[in-house]
């Protein structure tokens, strides 16, 4: 069909994959770091990060480029379609309190959750857009139309046209845009900012943005997190854990999900199906505070987790250090229960670390699984996932097939397939429907042994007796 790329525009650099767009097969590959993170962006920089990265001939004889870009950015524009200020982008703690602001201006997070599919919070653009009108009435008087960093990059490679276009799956964490409905909320913009702004027009998967001047096809690009999702190919059956300073858990089903509780969020995918997300706020920094606490490092931490045994002596480690989103436990702290003195020794409390946040992710897990979610595979992904304690307990812990793919730059080679199916689309060789059939990412797989199933439930069933005991109740409106 032809080769294309894809542009992976995160919060530290812009990457860029170039891939035959039959085979997948990856041609050339190009990156360029951003300024330092912050609260606030240029977005200029993101174009200049994203020239630099295909310096050197890297997009020579593309036809087709897919955007994704980090998530929950705000950009305002004003009615000539100038920045009204600096982007506000996902990493921002100033509109916390704004988020809990809009939590009761509609009636609570039942509420939320039923109309958008989500409890506003922080990095999200609606709450930003309150921040903005209670913080800076001036800036947010001259807003005319509102993008996230998806759609202002390909607006951008478009030259600029009258139609702003986005993706239903970065749509799907405005939190003005239903998952479930596929509709915009204007009345929630309204809300949150005080007046009414244009919305992007959102695109169907397979669908252009448009062409350049050049006549380079734009896909309709996505965010991180889908477009990650479609570069790994996971589908249906399958479920992706994030191991970051926090945990996050997804899954690929049929349909939105809508939880009152709030713990679920319901994103959009970017095949046209669904992603709901569970997240916890405590997984690699219970590692890094315990291998602290042991005078070791990651590996260090992982060989000694290996000397112990499943159950780490009766030891039990919650792992709510930061509080916790799941379960809701905002204010609490962490707790090592268990201690006797043929368990105090470091091998076990380095075992516990590693029992007690994965049991954490798979209360998560089990969030998606109450509501009907099948999981028959786990996608481990983050540096944490090469770690051997995590490799070994993880299966038995899941309950699942793990898969450990390779390091890749999965949100750029989404986009690259996307790009593809476009391009394939417009070519007449693919449906829009049918996305091209590239290789699975390569990995490694652990499956668990005869035995291993039901260790694991021992050990989650240790796990809980303690969690129920020290935090009573804390799971029963979410599961």
């Amino acid at each position: 069909m032809g080769i294309v790329a894809g542009l992976g525009s995160s919060s530290e650099g812009t990457s860029v994959v170039v891939c035959d767009a039959e085979s997948g097969a990856v041609l050339r590959q190009g990156y360029a770091p951003h300024p330092a993170a912050a609260p606030e962006g240029d977005p200029q920089a993101w174009l200049i990060s994203l020239g630099e990265a295909a310096t050197g001939g890297v997009l020579e004889g593309v036809q087709a480029i897919g955007v994704a870009a980090q998530q929950h950015g705000l950009l305002t524009l004003d009615a000539g379609g100038v920045l009204v200020r600096p982007a506000l982008l996902g990493n921002d703690k100033r509109v916390q309190s704004a988020a809990a602001e809009l939590t009761d201006a509609l009636g609570g997070r039942a509420a939320w959750a039923e109309a958008v599919g989500s409890v506003p919070q922080a990095g999200q653009p609606l709450a930003k857009l309150r921040w903005l009108a209670r913080n800076e009435p001036e800036s947010a008087a001259r807003v005319a139309a509102v993008l996230q960093p998806h759609d202002w990059l390909v607006w951008q490679l478009l030259g600029r046209p009258l139609r702003r276009t986005t993706d239903r799956g970065d749509a799907s964490g405005t939190g003005f845009w239903s998952a479930a409905t596929g509709e915009w909320r204007p009345d929630l913009v309204e809300l949150a900012l005080g007046r009414q702004a244009a919305l992007p027009h959102v695109l169907a998967p397979a669908e252009p943005a448009g062409h350049t001047p050049e006549g380079l096809l734009i896909s309709a690009g996505t965010g991180e997190t889908m477009a990650a999702a479609f570069g790994l190919g996971v589908g249906p059956g399958d479920a992706v854990v994030s191991l970051g300073a926090s945990g996050s858990v997804f899954a690929v089903h049929h349909s939105a999900l809508a939880d009152g509780t709030g713990t679920i969020t319901s994103f959009a995918d970017a095949t046209g199906m669904h992603l709901p997300v569970v997240h916890t706020l405590n997984a690699v920094r219970v590692l890094r505070g315990t291998a602290e606490m042991l005078g070791t490092d990651l590996p260090g931490l992982s060989e000694l987790a290996l000397r112990s045994s499943a159950g780490s002596y009766g030891l039990v480690l919650l792992p709510y250090l930061e509080g916790e989103r799941t379960p809701h436990l905002p204010h609490t702290a962490g707790t090592l229960a268990g201690l006797r003195r043929e368990s105090m020794k470091p091998e076990h409390l380095a075992r516990a670390a590693f029992e007690g946040m994965l049991c954490g992710l798979t209360d998560a897990l089990d969030v998606l699984r109450g509501r009907g979610v099948e999981v028959r595979r786990v996608f481990l992904l983050g540096a944490a996932a090469e770690l051997p304690a995590v490799q070994a307990i993880a299966p038995s812990l899941f309950g699942a097939q793990v898969v450990v793919p390779q390091p890749a730059d999965y949100a750029a080679l989404g986009a690259a397939r996307q790009a593809a199916w476009a391009l394939g689309v417009q070519q007449g060789a693919l449906s829009p429907q049918q996305p091209p059939l590239w290789p699975a990412a390569a990995s490694q797989v652990f499956d668990m042994a005869g035995e291993d199933l039901a260790v694991g439930q021992a050990v989650r069933q240790q796990y809980a007796t303690v969690r129920e005991q020290t935090h009573p109740g804390a799971f029963d409106a979410v599961q």
